[in-house]
């Protein structure tokens, strides 16, 4: 499949003739990301990963996207009755098909910004047995090998290490960037320099994408 990376969290799964995008946010293109989509997943309800007035005029516009979404996401897009039969609810430890697409489901939680901010919910998807987005998490699928880990390199929840230790986790051999729209050149330099490095002596290949980058996976 082609995958084409947006600015911070997006990314839109082109497979015979069939649009997927993820995390269409307010950080990116996300007009440009739905434009032709045939199926949405949201990870949690950050606007950084969903921009809902550019959801929801995909919705209206294209009467055969469907989108997927955490119970609070889609109970928020669902309130807008014309297009609440193409709101679905994503939990935890489910499959579902979605535009010609395998999803299957993992994780469940924000990763803990702080004690005194909620933590919300969080899906991270697999999509054909073959690319992983976590969205704000560092959760490791259980049971399978990912093909192609989408690491959020940079979030007011992780640090350097940590998103190295995930890397080595789930050890897949291709990786790519995203949650990257708040770092400077300095700063990606550093963050990617230890996952390039360190992520090599466990099997994994990471490539920077820079928006509108496509790559076939």
């Amino acid at each position: 499949m082609l995958l084409t990376k947006y600015t911070h969290a997006c990314v839109r799964l082109e497979k015979d003739g069939k649009v997927l995008v993820i995390d269409p946010g307010t950080f990116s293109e996300s007009g440009e990301a739905l434009t032709g989509a045939d199926a949405v997943l949201v990870t949690h309800e950050h606007t950084d990963h969903i921009d809902r007035t550019a959801v929801l005029s995909a919705l209206r516009s294209n009467s055969a996207l469907e989108v997927h979404a955490p119970a609070g996401v889609a109970g928020t897009l669902r309130e807008e009755a014309d297009i609440a039969d193409r709101v679905h609810i994503s939990e935890p430890g489910s499959s579902f098909e979605a535009a010609g697409f395998n999803v299957r489901t993992f994780g469940g939680q924000h990763a803990v910004i702080h004690a005194q901010l909620p933590v919300v919910a969080n899906i991270g998807y697999l999509v054909d047995e073959n690319v992983f987005h976590p969205g704000d998490s560092f959760v490791v699928p259980d049971g399978i090998d990912v093909k192609t880990l989408l690491v959020p390199i940079h979030a007011p929840w992780s640090k350097v290490g940590e998103v190295v230790d995930y890397v080595i986790s789930v050890r897949a051999p291709k990786a790519f960037p995203v949650h990257d729209a708040l770092l400077n050149e300095l700063g990606r330099g550093i963050v990617e320099g230890h996952v390039t490095r360190i992520g090599a002596r466990y099997g994994t290949t990471y490539e920077r994408l820079a928006p509108g980058d496509s790559v076939e996976v």
